[in-house]
């Protein structure tokens, strides 16, 4: 009987409880129960958007206070942005690309060094293969119009060869425009209201602060991957922030050297050699005439 009693005030306790909104606590005191609450984020996660390209977006890649330390390195010394020519390589002005930007050593800050380690850690490619990371800003009506971030001129090529991977970092929030898309992806994606006219034609990803997306701008076999084009629209409404890190298929920093010189550039190529990586992977091991591979001792090319 005193067993059922309990039983029945247990349940008066529960029914009760809702409209009270507060928890018994020590000595009876209460507690809000919204104060009680955790505040709900979204916790780090990789999606996978497309196989051609090969494309991922990192949830909550960069911190919000990352963000803001590379946005206010950057403010006060941006720049109207370039682009490479396909013909000379060097930097010019276009109004392909509207933006303003600066680039950040790789040994800024301990910051932007601990922001280096991740990228290195998540895309599996080595720190020296990479440019500096560059921040951008786009304001009203400002764009990238489609291109592909693999080099069409031979000069940059010869800088740590083809630019392998791209990672692409949003800094901030935009009320309406600014996604990054890939028109050539046959990958299909529902839109709703919230994405502008530019971001519904492809494949796209809309600017989150913290995200980052990664795309491969080469086939595995080292050849460009055409479905790697890509754009940023217009921003329409608020301002967009980014950060760029372009990594190459070879170590950026390294000297522009003769094709007759016969040398191995990785420690491990006499051992990736004995894998039948040679004839596996002929791209990166052997290379071609106007690009060179990392281990042509190993793989008996010279």
């Amino acid at each position: 009987m005193f067993c059922r009693v309990l039983f029945v005030l247990l349940l008066c306790g529960i029914s009760n409880a809702g409209s009270i909104d507060s928890l018994p606590g020590w000595m009876g005191e209460t507690h809000d129960v919204k104060a009680l609450r955790p505040i709900i984020t979204e916790p780090p996660r990789v999606i996978s958007l497309s196989w051609q390209p090969r494309a991922f977006v990192y949830k909550n890649f960069l911190t919000n206070e990352e963000c803001d330390h590379l946005i206010k390195l950057a403010r006060n010394k941006l720049q109207k942005s370039m682009v490479a020519d396909n013909e000379s390589g060097k930097s010019v002005e276009s109004e392909i690309r509207t933006s303003s930007g600066m680039f950040l050593s790789k040994a800024q800050d301990e910051v932007v060094k601990r922001i280096e380690d991740k990228i290195a850690a998540w895309t599996f490619l080595p720190h020296e293969n990479g440019e500096a990371i560059q921040v951008l800003r786009y304001e009203y009506g400002q764009k990238y119009e489609p291109h592909f971030d693999y080099f069409q001129d031979k000069y940059n090529q010869a800088l740590g060869g083809h630019r392998v991977a791209t990672v692409l970092m949003y800094l901030s929030d935009v009320i309406k425009g600014g996604e990054t898309v890939f028109p050539s992806s046959e990958t299909k994606q529902l839109k709703d209201e919230t994405w502008s006219e530019c971001g519904k034609r492809g494949l796209g990803v809309q600017p989150k602060k913290g995200d980052a997306l990664l795309f491969f701008s080469l086939h595995p076999d080292g050849t460009p991957d055409e479905s790697s084009l890509h754009t940023g629209c217009p921003v329409i409404e608020g301002e967009k922030w980014s950060a760029t890190k372009w990594i190459h298929v070879g170590s950026f920093e390294r000297p522009v050297r003769e094709i007759t010189d016969c040398v191995d550039e990785n420690a491990l190529c006499g051992e990736w050699a004995a894998y039948g990586e040679c004839e596996k992977n002929p791209a990166y091991m052997v290379g071609s005439k106007s690009e060179p591979g990392r281990c042509r001792k190993s793989c008996k090319v010279c």
